[in-house]
């Protein structure tokens, strides 16, 4: 019997159909230059968090016993 037709390995291996959003990687140390770009990795950073938080919210109001 293959794996594919077996129900639990199925299960097991299916993605959620809405899957919690990831936080974004915060930027390293090393990543800022300190030279004043524009944009930093840490405005690139802060607006992808924000980003983050909006999808969290979302997500937590579409699943709100997953927490």
């Amino acid at each position: 019997m293959s794996s594919a037709s077996d129900p639990a390995r199925r299960a097991t291996s299916t993605p959620p159909a809405d899957p919690r959003p990831l936080p974004p990687e915060p930027p390293l140390p090393s990543d800022c230059c300190e030279s004043g770009c524009d944009p930093c990795v840490h405005d690139s950073y802060s607006e992808a968090l924000q980003h983050y938080r909006e999808q969290l919210a979302q997500w937590r109001r579409r699943n709100p016993d997953a927490d």
